[in-house]
């Protein structure tokens, strides 16, 4: 930027308006898993970020899990320092090539933004997303510095976003870190649950890669709780244990019919889609599940992941969910984009039974109509049922994606770790200690089925007390988890 432009005064700011993100055509993107954002230009990210009013108290930062410098990393943009923007979210963010494209900023940062009450908030993601997508594409990237060794080892087990995040931080402090993931790509949900339209995964890799070449360790194919255990790493020269294995095991509807041909868990769907590339078949040689039709029942991001995974492969595609539009817990901008390619709503709906054909194939889901009743325990109407309302869906596949649990094996092989009721490790939220002296956990795993950019705030707190224990300093207690947040 010319260091002679005039400052731009409050009024000069608020009268910009919220810039758009250039996208593929919805006609277009049907038929391909290419990135559906194209990301802004470097003249439209200035003129984002010059929306910015540089609030002394900014409220966005509060809305941050993990407590970015948002003004700070947008007044560089606003510059035109680029790669340096990039840097500034480095020092609190460790994947922000990832969180500027699946992170909820209109439920978090965005909605506390000033300007937002005047207009459209700053667009504090996509800007999050033009930095450091700058900073990869111009080979910008600058290892950060590191604390002298300590001499202390940490095991981080899972490589998903409260991992990585975990690592990323504890690297910087001095610490030997090392990640054991189970599967033959690390990154989790971020590799196997997120479409590549959504979160193209050489993004991801990157992400990872910059981590290794900090000096983070990475162990593939190597599952814990079958190889090893928590205890056999701490007995075997780990001073501490981060357990970051989220919520794989996928939840059912528990009505008949879920044993047919054609029934797919959304994790299994996403999995062969993402993790295994059947996009790419035969290049790749997991074969695409080819539908005709396939009907997604439920109303959050992964249901919206799935269906338009499904488009994409040929499909028509079609959502059931028992409330209303307006309490789908899946971000606008995902309901919208299912809408634009074609998606069928079917709201205020709930599946009873699938039906099958004389081969044990789905051939028909039956559903029923429902009306929104008091609120429940979330806040929400209830959804009741309206007698005689039945009807069927022709279909060939039916995708559940109603939320996960944990997987058990950590808990199975690890007797004195506290678990919730709902078999998520129970862990002081104020530092993820759990009841196991130098072990600690974050993530899904912990707070169940929710967003990554949570569960790298819940990773941020744990690299801190894991370094403060490993410091010898002390502690809070273990609270008692809250049955709220599980």
């Amino acid at each position: 930027m010319n260091d002679e432009k005039k400052e731009l005064t409050p009024k000069d700011r608020m009268a910009i308006p919220r810039q758009k993100m250039p996208e593929q055509a919805p006609e277009r993107r049907r038929s391909n898993y290419e990135e559906v954002p194209h990301g802004f230009s470097e003249e439209t990210a200035i003129l984002e970020a010059q929306r910015c009013l540089k609030c002394k108290k900014p409220k966005c930062v509060e809305g941050c899990p993990v407590n970015i410098d948002i003004p700070g990393f947008i007044s560089l943009i606003e510059e035109g320092k680029f790669a340096e923007a990039a840097w500034k979210l480095k020092e609190q963010n460790s994947l922000p090539a990832v969180t500027g494209r699946v992170c909820p900023q209109e439920t978090q940062c965005e909605c506390l933004c000033v300007v937002g009450k005047k207009g459209g908030p700053v667009s504090i993601g996509r800007l999050e997303r033009f930095a450091a997508d700058y900073e990869r594409v111009h080979k910008k990237t600058k290892l950060p510095s590191k604390a002298p060794a300590t001499g202390k080892k940490v095991a981080v087990i899972g490589s998903g976003p409260a991992g990585l995040t975990v690592a990323g931080d504890l690297i910087k402090l001095g610490h030997d870190v090392t990640i054991f993931e189970a599967l033959h790509e690390p990154g989790g949900v971020l590799m196997y649950g997120i479409p590549e339209f959504r979160l193209p995964k050489e993004i991801v890799l990157s992400e990872i890669d910059f981590l290794k070449k900090q000096g983070v360790k990475l162990i593939e194919d190597y599952v814990i709780g079958k190889a090893d255990s928590v205890d056999s790493l701490l007995e075997h020269g780990f001073d501490a244990v981060f357990i970051g294995t989220g919520a794989g095991l996928p939840m059912f509807m528990k009505i008949p019919g879920e044993n047919l041909i054609g029934v797919y868990s959304a994790n299994e769907y996403l999995t062969r889609a993402n993790l295994m590339k059947t996009y790419q078949f035969p290049k790749y040689g997991t074969a695409p599940i080819r539908s005709k039709h396939v009907v997604v029942v439920g109303g959050g991001n992964v249901a919206m992941d799935s269906v338009r995974s499904a488009v994409r492969s040929g499909a028509k595609g079609t959502i059931v969910y028992r409330r209303s539009r307006e309490e789908m817990p899946a971000r606008d901008e995902e309901i919208h984009h299912a809408e634009e390619e074609g998606v069928d709503f079917q709201l205020l709906t709930n599946p009873t039974r699938i039906i099958g054909d004389e081969k044990g194939r789905v051939k028909t889901i039956e559903c029923l109509r429902m009306e929104l009743g008091e609120p429940d325990d979330s806040g929400r109407r209830r959804p009741v049922p309206v007698k005689g309302s039945e009807f069927l869906i022709e279909c060939d596949t039916v995708i559940p994606a109603l939320g996960n649990k944990p997987n058990p094996l950590i808990s199975q092989t690890t007797p004195d770790l506290k678990m919730s009721k709902w078999g998520t490790i129970d862990a002081d939220e104020t530092t993820m200690e759990t009841s196991k002296k130098g072990v600690f956990a974050g993530g899904d795993i912990v707070s169940g089925a929710a967003t990554v950019i949570l569960a790298m705030g819940q990773g941020k707190i744990a690299a801190n007390s894991i370094h403060k224990y490993l410091m010898g300093e002390e502690l809070k207690p273990v609270q008692e988890s809250d049955p709220e947040s599980a």
